[in-house]
């Protein structure tokens, strides 16, 4: 559009956005405003993208969706929508008994809240994944920061396991679920499920705009009616408005913010260009705040870990815990 002073690449030549020149075949790609040279890899999801001549070349493998329920009512549904809800009943967070009533499924998972603070928000307390005996377990000290876990099998076969700091249970139908033992609940499902799944994480159809679909089918745009859809019981109470801990608790906000300040900070620089983390920042704030009475620290550092999680996705790996900040000193001293 205008005429710049400057240097250009020779015939035959391109720009290399490095302030260099290359050939055709050695153009770089560009991903999340990072350039990659010709040859790089890149992991999206479970497919891998290759750098060729300045495209990405994509495998086209069909991945295993991912629905987390962390802290005080927060969801990323199989399809990638942030929301909140803090209702303080039993949900529906996923599972395939969808549409008719006579329909049949082989799975649900149930999410238990009760309130985990003062000011009104709710943790997942308990989480029920019915395949169809029972099994519970449990740590014994059934607090909103620390919760129970029961599976309801049939004859259908199931794993059990202990992962570092997670519980792990994986069904032969394709269904896992993986929890902290406090109030992180991560479910994965095999693409089988695709837009055969109902609930609060969500219909996992790769559309993010259509996944506040409420249990009679009407598609919602407010995430409390779409939430309150999902209950269990009648006889809990709706939630009608959202709750906001720090205008209710102004003193806890500037300590809220500060220690929630690392989620966009040098810390996780690596990341910030592959998930954005301001959900994840406001999230946290909102848990600071909300839990007043007890398990500060634990809604902090389950906040934090949320973000690290999905930067792992991504495939950039931070080590942001240390002995001062959500230690696990085996982790941090092996």
């Amino acid at each position: 559009t205008e005429c710049v002073s400057g240097c250009v690449c020779p015939e035959g030549l391109f720009d290399d956005g490095r302030g260099g020149c290359v050939e055709h075949k050695d153009c770089p790609c560009i991903h999340n405003n990072e350039l990659y040279s010709s040859g790089d890899k890149i992991k999206v999801d479970c497919n891998t993208c290759t750098c060729q001549k300045g495209i990405w070349k994509c495998t086209d493998h069909v991945c295993y969706g991912t629905c987390t329920i962390y802290g005080s009512g927060h969801y990323n549904t199989f399809d990638g929508k942030f929301y909140d809800f803090d209702g303080s009943c039993e949900y529906v967070a996923t599972q395939d008994f969808c549409g008719d009533k006579n329909s049949s499924g082989s799975f649900s998972i149930i999410t238990e809240n009760v309130p985990c603070g003062t000011t009104g928000v709710t943790c997942s307390k308990a989480i029920k994944i019915f395949l169809g005996v029972m099994k519970t377990l449990s740590n014994r000290s059934a607090t909103p920061l620390s919760a129970i876990l029961e599976v309801i099998p049939d004859t259908k076969k199931f794993s059990e396991m202990t992962v570092g700091l997670y519980k792990v249970i994986e069904a032969s139908n394709g269904v896992m679920l993986i929890w902290d033992q406090k109030t992180t609940v991560i479910i994965k499902l095999s693409p089988d499920y695709k837009g055969k799944v109902c609930g609060l994480c969500g219909n996992f159809d790769d559309k993010a705009n259509n996944d506040f679909t409420t249990r009679s089918g009407l598609q919602e745009t407010n995430p409390l009616n779409f939430g309150n859809s999902w209950k269990q019981s009648p006889m809990c109470p709706d939630v009608t408005q959202e709750v906001k801990p720090c205008d209710l608790k102004p003193h806890r906000k500037s300590w809220a913010e500060k220690e929630c300040s690392i989620i966009q900070s040098e810390v996780f620089k690596i990341c910030h260009s592959k998930v954005n983390p301001l959900p994840f920042y406001e999230a946290c704030v909102h848990d600071a705040c909300s839990c007043d009475s007890g398990g500060d620290c634990e809604c902090f550092c389950s906040a934090v870990a949320a973000y690290a999680q999905e930067c792992i996705k991504a495939e950039a790996c931070v080590f942001w815990r240390t002995p001062d900040i959500c230690p696990i000193f085996c982790d941090y001293y092996n």
